[in-house]
């Protein structure tokens, strides 16, 4: 672990995983939660945390290097269910990928209980975790200079949904209706670091495949 000052009240702790990112997320916020830790924002991203409005950055950074952060808790609290058809045009190699059916990719990823591990890219945008290393997939040579709202996407460990148009070179595999970003709900991202989600199939459209 590494602690990075940034600026005069914040400070940038990197890790060597995005497991440990999750685990050190987790722990901060529990100890602002009980009120052993000052931090207005505590920001997580693939291999970092970002904390700030610190009031003492160097303490703090003596604290945690010198400090194991405890795994990760088990997950708790609702789960965000997003409605999806697996149609997406990536879907066939997706499976070649995989060495499985279309049919089988819908399944495995249906049945995962998917962690938002941190969110960027775009607003609404989240960086989800689930799926075993062994179903990573590539990003596409060629990315798309428009891919759809509401695209199901994976590349490499993470599976994200597009929130808006925009470029992109993430493979998808299907195509949800709920809404990520509303600027008039509160909060405004369906989807925030920690929460857990998962992918419920819905009635198919004609090519579609169902889980």
């Amino acid at each position: 672990m590494r602690a990075l000052p940034v600026g005069d009240d914040a400070l940038l702790v990197e890790v060597s995983s995005g497991d440990e990112a999750q685990a050190l997320h987790a722990e901060l916020l529990r100890r602002r939660s009980a009120g052993a830790l000052s931090a207005r924002e505590i920001v997580p991203a693939a291999r970092t945390v970002l904390l700030d409005g610190v009031d003492d950055p160097a303490r703090l950074a003596a604290e945690l290097t010198a400090s194991a952060v405890p795994p990760a808790p088990p997950r708790a609290g609702q789960v965000v269910e997003l409605p999806v058809r697996y149609d997406g045009p990536d879907l066939p190699d997706v499976a070649a990928h995989w060495g499985v059916t279309e049919a089988e990719v819908a399944r495995v990823h249906a049945a995962t209980e998917f962690r938002v591990a941190f969110c960027g890219f775009a607003p609404g945008f989240g960086y989800l975790t689930g799926l075993p290393p062994r179903y990573d997939v590539p990003r596409r040579a060629t990315p798309r200079t428009a891919v759809p709202p509401g695209s199901v996407a994976l590349a490499g460990p993470y599976t994200g949904v597009y929130p808006r148009s925009s470029p992109g070179g993430w493979q998808l595999i299907g195509t949800t209706d709920a809404v990520l970003w509303d600027h008039a709900r509160v909060p405004a991202a369906l989807l925030s670091p920690g929460a857990r989600v998962r992918f419920v199939p819905v009635a198919a459209a004609r090519g579609a495949v169902t889980a």
